[in-house]
C-alpha cells in the first residue's frame, strides 16, 4: 500500500529534526566547556591566585583562596558542558544510557560535582574528611573520562573514522598523563622522596586536566558538524 505524502515528509524530517537537536546541544556543550577553560585561566594570572604555582601547585589549590567562586563556576560549567555534550550523543540515538561509556561520563561528571562541594585538604590546618572525598572524586574522574571518551568515540563516530581517532587519541593522551604519577608512586615505594615532590605535579595535573576537556570539546565539535542525516 502507497504511504501518504504526508507521512513520508514527516519520515523524513525525523532524522533533521534529531539531528538540529543534538547540534543545538553539542553547542551549548562547546559555550559552557568554553567558559571554563577561560575562567580557569583568570585563575592563573588575577589575584591572589596568580602567585599560586601552576607547577608544584594543583588546580584544586584555587579553591582555598578567595577566588573560590571563580574556580566552583569554573569546574561547573566544565561539568555541565561535559553533561550536555553526552546527552547530545543520547538525543541522537548514538550512545544508550545504559552503556559503559555513558556511565563513566557520569562519573566523570559526578567527580566534577563533588569537587566543587567538597574542597581540597587545607594542610595549614590539617586533614579533614572532605579532602579526602575531594582526593578521591579528583581520581574518579580523572580516570573514568579517559575510557569513556575511547568507548563512546567508537560507537557516536561509527561512520566517521577521522573523528572517532581524534578523540580516542586524545583519551589516550589523557591516560598518559599518569606515566609520571605512576612512576613517582614506584620510586617512593622503593626509598625514594614522596611522590608529589619527585614530579611537577601542577603541571602534570594542568596537562592532564586540559587533555581531557579538549578531548570533551573535540567529541561535542564532532557531534554539532555531524549531517542530520547521518547514520545512527
Amino acid at each position: 500500500m502507497p504511504s501518504s505524502p504526508d507521512l513520508d515528509a514527516r519520515t523524513t524530517a525525523e532524522p533533521a529534526l534529531a539531528g538540529r537537536g543534538g547540534a543545538a546541544l553539542a553547542l551549548i556543550a562547546l559555550a559552557s566547556l568554553a567558559g571554563g577553560v577561560v575562567l580557569m585561566g583568570l585563575l592563573q594570572i588575577l589575584p591572589p591566585t596568580s602567585e599560586i604555582s601552576p607547577i608544584r601547585r594543583t588546580i584544586s589549590e584555587y579553591a582555598l583562596s578567595e577566588s573560590k567562586w571563580l574556580f566552583d563556576l569554573s569546574v561547573g560549567l566544565i561539568a555541565i558542558g561535559s553533561a550536555v555534550a553526552a546527552a547530545a550523543a543520547v538525543r541522537d540515538r548514538l550512545l544508550r544510557p545504559a552503556s559503559a561509556s555513558f556511565v563513566l561520563f557520569s562519573a566523570w561528571v559526578l567527580g566534577l560535582v563533588t569537587i566543587v562541594i567538597f574542597p581540597k585538604t587545607d594542610w595549614s590546618v590539617g586533614p579533614s574528611v572532605g579532602g579526602s572525598i575531594h582526593r578521591f572524586a579528583s581520581l574518579l574522574a580523572f580516570l573514568c573520562l579517559p575510557a569513556a571518551l575511547v568507548l563512546a568515540a567508537r560507537v557516536v563516530f561509527a561512520h566517521a573514522p577521522a573523528w572517532r581517532r581524534a578523540v580516542q587519541s586524545l583519551g589516550v593522551a589523557a591516560i598518559l598523563w599518569f606515566v609520571p604519577i605512576l612512576v613517582a608512586v614506584l620510586v617512593m615505594a622503593a626509598g625514594g622522596p614522596p611522590w608529589w615532590r619527585s614530579i611537577p605535579l601542577g603541571l602534570v595535573e594542568r596537562g592532564l586536566a586540559l587533555t581531557e576537556v579538549l578531548a570533551i570539546a573535540t567529541l561535542a565539535l564532532g557531534l554539532y558538524l555531524r549531517p542530520a542525516t547521518a547514520p545512527r
